[in-house]
């Protein structure tokens, strides 16, 4: 099972609109397990982790599941989770 990488992040709520998704990735500093990533279009999967700039900082998600729609925010929050900094 996978899911488009803006689908998946409009699915997790990061833009408002999939094109928004789709912008975002196509602008660069996404990073999917640890890859470069600049096509709306690449696969997500269930463990992978992806990488971003988000305002002022670096987020790190691990893809928890894919999601069948665009829920509320907690139903949302459940597709992913935070991958904690490393050791400094």
């Amino acid at each position: 099972d996978w899911l488009r990488l803006d689908v998946w992040l409009w699915h997790a709520r990061l833009a408002k609109t999939r094109g928004g998704c789709a912008r975002l990735i196509e602008a660069g500093g996404f990073r999917l397990n640890r890859q470069p990533v600049t096509k709306a279009h690449a696969r997500v999967r269930p463990g992978d982790v992806l990488t971003f700039p988000w305002q002022d900082e670096v987020r790190v998600w691990r893809v928890m599941a894919l999601g069948k729609r665009r829920g509320p925010a907690p139903e949302a929050r459940a597709l992913y989770e935070d991958v904690p900094d490393g050791p400094a």
